[in-house]
């Protein structure tokens, strides 16, 4: 919980990783608009600042700033620790934070990929586990983490990306079954393409899905998200054509879903 200067009362507090820009920067602005307190996450302080500043100029939200790079060893419980040094309490955390690469995963640079489970998967994990028994001894609050519709598929040229997707859907559904019950919620929010800095970094802005797959508005998808979480629901996709491209691996075979991202998917140089 988090305490209003003006008037002393506590006020609900909202930990947002990748909270710079994108989804996780649309996430801040709803929950802001809601009356939520902010512990904005991610490396690059001077955008965090940014957000931070418009939010509260805007609101009557108090936005705390911490940089931190999450895809390092041993960061997420290096924020953990900070959290609890200026006695912030979350009653929610929404797991953004996350990248991706497009390519032959045996090209592309391993110490990257490995980052990226650290980032996608790791941090994810102990943030989950060392938040939630608080979440629930309080009966309030609760976990939504950003997989995608990639974690109900295997990518071809994002191979590792699609990986750590299908285990943040995986586990977040499992989470969600453990804590039915004591009035926590476990979300996984599921986007196809959104309109964010992520292709860019992921070096697939030009590729073929980017040009037959509309991108949808990142304050879009958080809002889907949030208000699903809202709900109680353990999975989110939102979008129809983000549904159907969610239900293939159940519709058609394997080697052919698999075949199609391999397309989908295939740099603009191959």
């Amino acid at each position: 919980m988090a305490t209003d200067g003006k008037t002393k009362k506590a006020r609900r507090l909202a930990l947002i990783t990748g909270a710079s820009g994108g989804i996780g920067e649309a996430f801040a602005g709803i929950l802001a608009e809601e009356g939520w307190d902010l512990v904005l996450v991610a490396r690059n302080e001077d955008e965090l600042r940014r957000v931070a500043g418009v939010l509260q100029a805007a609101t009557d939200t108090t936005a705390h700033v911490l940089p931190f790079d999450l895809a390092q060893a041993g960061a997420g419980g290096k924020l953990i620790k900070a959290l609890q040094r200026r006695g912030w309490m979350p009653e929610v955390l929404i797991n953004n934070a996350g990248f991706g690469l497009n390519g032959r995963a045996m090209e592309l640079d391993v110490d990257r990929q490995l980052r990226m489970i650290d980032l996608n998967v790791r941090t994810l994990t102990e943030l989950s586990l060392r938040l939630l028994p608080q979440m629930i001894a309080r009966g309030a609050g609760g976990v939504l983490n950003v997989a995608s519709t990639a974690g109900f598929m295997s990518g071809p040229h994002m191979a590792v990306y699609f990986a750590t997707k299908a285990y943040v859907l995986h586990f977040s559904e499992a989470l969600a079954e453990e804590a039915r019950g004591s009035k926590v919620t476990v979300t996984a929010l599921c986007p196809g393409p959104v309109k964010t800095g992520f292709q860019e970094t992921a070096g697939m802005s030009d590729g073929l899905l980017m040009k037959l797959m509309p991108a949808a508005r990142a304050k879009d998808v958080a809002r889907a998200g949030w208000q699903g979480f809202k709900e109680g629901r353990a999975v989110v996709v939102p979008g129809a054509m983000n549904w159907l491209a969610a239900q293939m691996p159940r519709l058609l075979p394997r080697a052919v879903v698999r075949k199609a991202n391999g397309w989908l998917f295939r740099p603009k140089k191959d």
